[in-house]
């Protein structure tokens, strides 16, 4: 352990010594997969996590199956229709 140790505060003194440009580079090369590694660990552990509590996007389909389309009118006369269809409907003719 004393020997990584040892190595570890070697390498922070080297990349400490570069200048800005080379030390930017250098940190971000061992940065992005470091960070990209650790967010995709959390990603499965958290799917797997909400797939054991049954609370995962397959589970909540199922228990929901059919949910209302939601459409929105995109010119004032479908908004018109929309709202004669809706006043139709509530008062029961058809």
């Amino acid at each position: 352990m004393h020997s990584i140790a040892g190595w570890w505060d070697g390498f922070e003194l080297w990349v400490a010594g570069l200048p800005f440009i080379p030390q930017f580079l250098v940190v971000l090369l061992g940065m992005v997969p470091v960070s990209f590694a650790i967010a995709f660990a959390l990603d499965r552990g958290l799917r797997a996590g909400l797939r054991l509590l049954g609370r995962d996007r397959i589970a909540a389909r199922r228990e929901h199956p059919a949910e209302p389309e939601i459409t929105v009118p995109s010119s004032p006369a479908e908004l018109m229709d929309h709202a004669a269809h809706r006043t139709v409907v509530q008062s029961g003719a058809r």
